[in-house]
């Protein structure tokens, strides 16, 4: 099962829309370059069970 959640790229502050893998797991974190600037951005996601509610969060990485 997918969904989508949006999130604010680290680096250049411009909103991206993700796809969230929901059958990977309900805490996950991955590298994803953004569309806008092309820097990479380490994704924190977790996944509220009861809600299937995404929160996400991102930083630069490393």
């Amino acid at each position: 099962m997918q969904n989508t959640a949006e999130y604010t790229c680290a680096y250049c502050g411009e909103t991206n829309l993700t796809f969230v893998d929901l059958s990977v797991g309900m805490q996950q974190s991955y590298v994803e370059d953004f569309q806008v600037c092309c820097q990479p951005n380490v994704l924190y996601l977790e996944i509220d069970e009861a809600t299937l509610e995404i929160e996400i969060n991102s930083e630069p990485e490393s």
